[in-house]
């Protein structure tokens, strides 16, 4: 019965406040541009409100820019913070206030223009008077009333806005027509300009029949200059507006000073009724045009009369509409005071035979929910967490062998490389066996390395590592690792420091251990610091805290704030690390110092900061995890001899042989660049560039093929090719990129930016080097077409990009337009293409196997060709207006690329 009673509660309480919930609220804003002392604004605001107030769904906001558009466009943007269904907007100029609009219609807000337009069709809806209409009813009634003879003064308001712009342009239109009647123009922005130039009209004119003036103030004001020079009888004034009220122009037309007053209706109450229809999502057209008509003595009083009707019925309505809200408040009132009573009784009859029944279930059941709820509450966040931890886990191990497969590729392409390579170099006996040799070792004992880091990372995450500490000399046993790195730091001529201020410290260190740490640390600070850096190791004793700091400071890249807290976790990667790496040295770092009761702390600024902190002495060790007596021990030393002695410039210039073609190799991997110029350069001029400016190298160079990884420090290889496919200078170099990825996703993305061949990590060297064949080959081919084939009217060229057709189409037009020019040369082609004469040589040369002379001189004679058997001009004409010196010239020329002279060739 309890329930029964308090879902009787419920659907009273709902039904009773049904009727408001259902009636939607439609929020309209509305910007007037000019303040309410403009009568006609006045009148427009009035007559949106009266609307409004028919319409008890509406909330309607006025705001007023008094002549500003800077604060109207404020208003319309506090507007647009709250909820609006509608916004109607009465612009005080046509540009400025654009953006603001083409902002309201981008949030979906339904934008209505009134009266003034402006420069943009990104509103909703225009709504306003034909202001051409307007020009051409003051016009036509001049000329009816004077038989087309009169001088007339038009008196414009301002020349920025759009009504006044459409008034003059079709009074205009309409006196032209009419050689009678003379029209004289004047700008009057206020009253004082139109005082001061209207009076010098007068003084100036002995005849005035007409002034037309584009609203009833400024007629009203001009007759008032007329009355004080005693020629207001003599003048017929017309005005715009035509109010309805003392100082209107209407009562200016009914007590005789305007002759007539054109009808410019506000549009008020149409604004209000077309927001409403956009607000219900009713179509509505774009231009809604109000009707204007002219008022003179003979309907003043009709209009005057018919307007005071309607003033009256809408002030009826506007006061029903108050007792109605009145009535409606207080009924509203009375209802809800009685729902509350009936409310509170039944409610308290409802509680108190509930409050009986269930109390006494309350307590049992009480008890039985909360055991539940706590047993379902640890259930869930156990799953949670558990499935959080499976989460990260499955993810980090993913990601973990995703980078150690990439890490293995590079080193499994080397050595694979260099093993083809030994086959053929053994067969020879070359030299350059140690070389690859070396190469394929280094290469191995890094792979050693990356699967010791495997095996190291999963002891730590069973916690099986067993520490096993021994006295040893710290200066000694740093010198002994660091003196591994020195010939790198020699190499890439980087400031490598070491000291300590205390040689003869002895701590207690697994060596094997701390051998990671040090090496971890150290091919961090050399992979990250750039050439020419500084990279700084000291030991600092401090005896008073009983421990000592080992310091590695660098240069290099630094590590960015945001990431400083995470790069001991495991597989972390930094957001600005481009290169590959499994992501666990940091991590293991940490978990052997943590092994050691040391610490391990990083601090990045101009470079990054690793401090190694340890204690001294043996007290924070077991018994059982100290060796004596091992200052000997031999700990596993994993950098690998580097046999690199020179360092990678960003462009390397070989020693260059013009009969040989030119490959560019962008690669940030010292060795494999290295390696494979080292198997390229026999056949083939080969640039080098280490990633840096890759662009600029490329453009640079001009080479017939480019070779690029697709990691790179920054632009990687989709980045590059597809810039250069886009410059016409480089857009014919095939390019083929290099990648350890051979997901079909990166295929895909190969061939979408232009790369002309996609190579998978490892890669075999002769694969690459039939490719490049390949590759050179078919442009070959290309070029012996087009230089063989085509003609200086062929307008479709197969083969070719449509780049390279763009740039030699434009080179053709620039040819035929000089073509009668003899001066016509190489570097006034380079400078109308805004490219150099080099860049300009290269890329012919590149494209058509030509030189850009010869192009030129070979244009000049196809053009001659087709001149001697299509024109009748004779020899030395057509040798002058193919731009050849003379005629002796020009059949020399001919003869040699021919075979047949032009006189021979033109009769056969």
């Amino acid at each position: 019965m309890s329930k029964n009673i308090i879902l009787l509660l419920l659907i009273t309480l709902f039904s009773c406040d049904s009727k408001e919930d259902n009636q939607k609220r439609i929020v309209i804003g509305f910007s007037q541009s000019i303040s309410e002392e403009d009568s006609w604004r006045k009148s427009m605001d009035n007559t949106m409100m009266v609307e409004a107030s028919l319409h008890p769904e509406i909330d309607l906001t006025i705001s007023n820019a008094n002549g500003s558009t800077k604060k109207q466009i404020n208003d319309i943007e506090k507007m647009m913070e709250h909820h609006l269904d509608v916004l109607i907007v009465a612009p005080y100029g046509s540009d400025s206030i654009v953006p603001v609009i083409e902002k309201a219609n981008k949030k979906g807000i339904p934008v209505i223009i009134v009266d003034r337009k402006v420069n943009t069709s990104n509103y909703t809806s225009f709504l306003g008077a034909d202001n051409v209409e307007v020009g051409h009813i003051a016009g036509k009634y001049i000329a009816s009333m004077s038989n087309a003879h009169a001088n007339v003064v038009e008196i414009k308001a301002t020349t920025d806005i759009s009504p006044s712009v459409e008034r003059s342009l079709g009074f205009k239109q309409i006196i032209d027509q009419y050689p009678n009647i003379k029209k004289v123009s004047i700008s009057a922005p206020n009253l004082e300009s139109l005082n001061n130039n209207f009076s010098k009209v007068l003084d100036s004119m002995q005849r005035i029949d007409y002034v037309f003036a584009f609203n009833d103030n400024m007629a009203l004001q001009a007759w008032e200059v007329a009355k004080r020079k005693g020629r207001e009888k003599n003048i017929k004034f017309i005005g715009i507006d035509g109010l309805n009220d003392p100082n209107g122009g209407i009562q200016a037309v009914k007590d005789g000073k305007l002759t007539a007053t054109i009808l410019y209706p506000t549009g008020g109450s149409e604004a209000i009724k077309l927001a409403i229809k956009l607000a219900n999502k009713e179509i509505v057209s774009k231009n809604n045009i109000l009707n204007t008509t002219l008022i003179d003595s003979l309907n003043a009083d009709i209009m005057s009369n018919q307007f005071d009707k309607i003033s009256v019925q809408q002030s009826d309505i506007e006061l029903q509409q108050n007792k109605i809200k009145e009535q409606e408040k207080k009924y509203s009132t009375q209802r809800n005071l009685l729902i509350v009573i009936i409310l509170f009784s039944l409610l308290i009859f409802g509680l108190a035979v509930f409050s009986l029944y269930s109390g006494i279930k309350l307590r049992s059941k009480k008890k039985e929910l909360e055991k539940t709820n706590i047993k379902i509450v640890n259930q869930k966040n156990e799953i949670e967490l558990y499935a959080n931890k499976l989460k990260i886990s499955n993810e980090a191990k993913i990601n973990f062998f995703t980078g150690l497969s990439h890490e293995f590729k590079t080193p499994l392409t080397l050595i694979l490389s260099s093993i083809e390579s030994l086959h053929d170099e053994f067969q020879n006996k070359s030299n350059t066996v140690k070389k690859d040799l070396d190469l394929m070792y280094n290469n191995s004992r890094r792979l050693l390395r990356l699967i010791n880091q495997l095996l190291d990372f999963r002891k730590g995450e069973n916690q099986s590592f067993a520490i096993n500490v021994s006295k040893i000399n710290l200066w000694s046993f740093s010198k002994r690792i660091i003196k591994e790195f020195e010939r790198e730091a020699s190499r890439r001529n980087i400031k490598f420091d070491f000291s300590s201020n205390n040689k003869g410290l002895e701590v207690y260190i697994d060596q094997n251990l701390i051998d990671k740490v040090y090496y971890n640390l150290l091919s961090n600070s050399f992979k990250f610091t750039p050439d020419n850096g500084k990279i700084e190791i000291s030991i600092v004793e401090e005896k008073e805290f009983g421990i000592v700091k080992i310091h590695f400071k660098d240069s290099g890249i630094g590590i960015p704030e945001k990431d400083l807290a995470n790069v001991f976790i495991p597989f972390f990667k930094g957001s600005n690390n481009y290169k590959n790496g499994s992501g666990v040295g940091l991590n293991l770092s940490k978990n052997f110092m943590d092994l050691h009761q040391g610490s391990i702390e990083v601090k990045s600024n101009k470079g990054t900061h690793f401090t190694l902190t340890l204690k001294l002495g043996r007290d924070h060790f077991k018994d059982e995890e100290i060796i004596e007596n091992s200052n000997d021990q031999n700990f596993e030393n994993d950098y690998e001899y580097n046999y690199l002695d020179k360092t990678l410039n960003e462009i390397s210039s070989p020693l260059f042989d013009e009969n040989k073609q030119t490959i560019s190799i962008i690669e940030d991997n010292v060795e494999v660049i290295d390696f494979i110029s080292s198997k390229l350069s026999e056949n083939y001029n080969v640039f080098k560039c280490n990633g840096i400016n890759s662009v600029e190298h490329v453009l640079a160079t001009i080479p017939d093929i480019i070779i690029c990884d697709l990691n790179l420090p920054e632009k990687n290889g989709f980045e590059i090719c597809e810039i250069l496919k886009a410059n016409f200078l480089t857009s014919h170099i095939p390019t083929i990129i290099l990648t350890a990825s051979d997901d079909h996703e990166t295929n895909i993305k190969a061939l979408e930016v232009g790369a002309d061949l996609f190579l998978t990590k490892p890669f075999n060297l002769q694969v690459l080097k039939q490719a490049i064949k390949g590759l050179l080959f078919n442009r070959e081919k290309l070029r012996y077409f087009y230089t063989n084939a085509r003609t200086p009217v062929q307008t479709e060229i197969k083969g070719f990009d449509l780049i390279e057709k763009e740039f030699l189409n434009k080179i053709d037009l620039f040819i035929d337009k000089n073509i009668d020019d003899s001066s016509f040369s190489v570097e006034d082609l380079a400078a109308l293409l805004n490219i150099s004469r080099v860049q300009l040589y290269r890329k012919v040369k590149a494209v058509l196997g030509i030189g850009v002379g010869d192009y030129i001189n070979n244009y000049r004679l196809e053009k001659s060709k087709e001149m001697l058997k299509s024109t009748t001009l004779n020899i030395s004409e057509i040798a002058y207006s193919c731009g050849f010196a003379s005629p002796n010239y020009f059949s020399t020329a001919f003869k040699s690329k021919y075979s047949i002279s032009p006189k021979d060739f033109r009769n056969v």
